[in-house]
């Protein structure tokens, strides 16, 4: 035993042109230990993670692995033997096997198919990962493919993992069931690195915590000893409140009804679900994920066609299972997931938030590049996007940034509803505030909000919750409703 930190970056510097994406920033993890790295978008996370993983060679400074130098950047099988990341998107193959994905390029030349699933088996049940070897890894569930990618990271023989926002598309019980077996990695010696946007997890599973902010190292201390709007404060430079929700005016009670849900069922999702949202109300939805709630909002947004029941817009009712029946009608929709249903990569900032509006900017299909970009420096401001303008590609915003276009987008057609699914999963403190903001503000113009969220944050913005159990609404609970209340509802106790 040298006494080496398992991991560290020593006065490590990135540039990107004239970008400065990380300036003279250390990190020093010990081994065994759960580190986190907090930052908000944009802080220099992602390109620590890329350099701790040889994905980038720094422009100054080191990378070492127990007292010794990096290997080269080439060397890609030496980089695989020190460190693996869970990426926030799978990198799991879809149309594989779990076995093959589990030992891609390490299968040989000729395939054994038996000796191969019986290897992955053997893996899987060393990790307590209750999978099928030969399930096709498509069809697995958000937490079982994490897993699978964490089996496949330990086999290779690291003993360092980067786990990037774990937990941003998991229920409250799958979080929980992730967080006891990443003790269990600990307490065997694992080495693992978290980044997260929730605070709250840093409590929970961390031992250290080291802050960045505007490309620059800004703290790192035990998660003891710092609060937690201490650090909310290194984050963020300023000593904020986040977590403090103003008061909503209620919605007088003879407020016209703007979304009705009638008699709402999906076949293997949701069964008989009946809500009212009143113009300019905000109505929470949570549960588990099996509850049934992400498939009921987008039932709602057109995405998905119910086996019964209707869904009505200002009284009249939206052809069911069609996207542009739904913008016709007047919902807009903030999707579950930005990356492959919200956003199109190729295209602009300017491009994709005004999407749903093009049709105005000129006529017969023209669109008058003037018209464009004042529609998207309005809505830049509006929502406080950070870009270097409105001609920027999508692709190179930050994930908080990316979600405000999302939102522009669906707010560009000043829809009567509003739907939004986890619109702050991923997202920095200060990202979340503004985001939380705009559906505040759409919602005093009168816009009646649907969101579901798995976070409590979220839904203090709410009038009233909605939570969902085994597809049905199990309990509805007025403003002013605690934390235990919705957790006990969401895991099926009656209080």
């Amino acid at each position: 035993m040298t006494g080496a930190p398992a991991v560290e970056a020593v006065n490590t510097s990135k540039r990107f042109g004239a970008t400065t994406a990380l300036h003279d920033v250390s990190l020093s993890i010990a081994p065994g230990s759960t580190h986190a790295l907090v930052g908000r978008n944009g802080a220099g996370k992602s390109t620590l993670v890329s350099l701790l993983t040889g994905l980038q060679s720094p422009d100054a400074g080191v990378v070492r692995f127990d007292g010794e130098p990096a290997p080269p950047v080439p060397d890609r099988a030496a980089w695989r033997r020190r460190v693996a990341c869970v990426f926030q998107r799978s990198t799991i193959i879809a149309d594989l096997s779990v076995a093959e994905n589990l030992f891609l390029n390490r299968q040989g030349d000729f395939v054994r198919w038996g000796p191969l699933r019986r290897r992955a088996k053997q893996l899987l049940d060393d990790f307590a990962v209750d999978v099928d070897p030969a399930a096709r890894a498509g069809d697995l569930g958000v937490e079982q493919r994490q897993l699978v990618e964490i089996a496949r990271a330990l086999s290779q023989g690291t003993r360092f993992i980067i786990l990037d926002e774990p937990t941003a598309r998991l229920d409250a019980t799958a979080i929980e069931r992730l967080f006891v077996r990443l003790r269990a990695l600990s307490a065997t010696g694992v080495t693992m690195l978290f980044i997260s946007h929730h605070l709250r997890e840093v409590y929970e599973v961390c031992d250290t915590v080291t802050v960045l902010r505007d490309a620059r190292h800004v703290l790192t201390a035990p998660v003891g000893t710092v609060d937690h709007d201490a650090l909310v404060t290194a984050m963020t430079g300023e000593a904020v409140g986040l977590t403090t929700v103003g008061a909503r005016p209620p919605v007088p009670p003879e407020t016209q009804v703007a979304l009705r849900v009638a008699g709402l069922t999906l076949r293997g999702s949701y069964t008989s679900i009946d809500v009212d949202v009143r113009a300019g109300e905000i109505v929470g939805v949570t549960g588990s994920g099996s509850s049934g709630k992400v498939a009921l909002a987008e039932t709602v947004g057109g995405l998905r066609r119910p086996t019964t029941g209707t869904v009505t817009v200002g009284g009249r009712t939206v052809t069911p299972g069609s996207v542009p029946a739904a913008l016709a009608a007047g919902i807009g929709l903030v999707p579950h997931d930005r990356h492959r249903e919200g956003l199109i990569p190729l295209l602009s900032v300017a491009e994709n938030a005004t999407l749903p509006i093009a049709a105005s900017f000129g006529p017969a299909g023209y669109v008058s590049p003037t018209k464009l970009a004042a529609t998207a420096r309005a809505f830049i401001d509006r929502f406080d996007i950070h870009t270097s303008g409105p001609a920027a590609p999508v692709s190179s915003l930050s994930g908080g940034n990316a979600q405000k276009v999302v939102l522009a987008r669906a707010l560009s057609t000043a829809p009567s509803v509003l739907v939004l699914i986890n619109p702050t999963a991923g997202v920095d403190v200060r990202s979340k505030e503004s985001l939380l903001d705009a559906v505040r503000t759409a919602a005093g113009t009168g816009t009646a909000v649907l969101m579901v969220s798995d976070e409590l944050d979220d839904l203090r913005h709410c009038d009233r919750v909605l939570v969902m159990f085994h597809g049905r609404v199990a309990a509805a609970l007025p403003a002013g409703w605690s934390d235990t209340d919705v957790v006990a509802a969401v895991e099926g106790v009656t209080r």
